[in-house]
């Protein structure tokens, strides 16, 4: 469980923003996917490839 302490000058927006930041940063949604959809490794392996084709071809044309 995230645990968030409001300062006594912050707002509740400014706070609400740092619990976004820190949830996101523990991967808990992804973490929580994941474990609900099992993906065949090799699909993950597929999925992979293919996102290393399409960045390879992204950003060919910037270098």
């Amino acid at each position: 469980m995230l645990i968030i302490n409001v300062k006594d000058d912050e707002s509740i927006d400014r706070a609400l923003k740092r619990y976004k930041r820190k949830h996101q940063k523990t991967q808990l949604r992804q973490e929580l996917m994941r474990r609900k959809n099992f993906v065949k490794p090799s699909v993950k392996r597929r999925h992979e490839v293919l996102k290393a084709v399409y960045l390879e071809q992204k950003f060919k044309d910037v270098l």
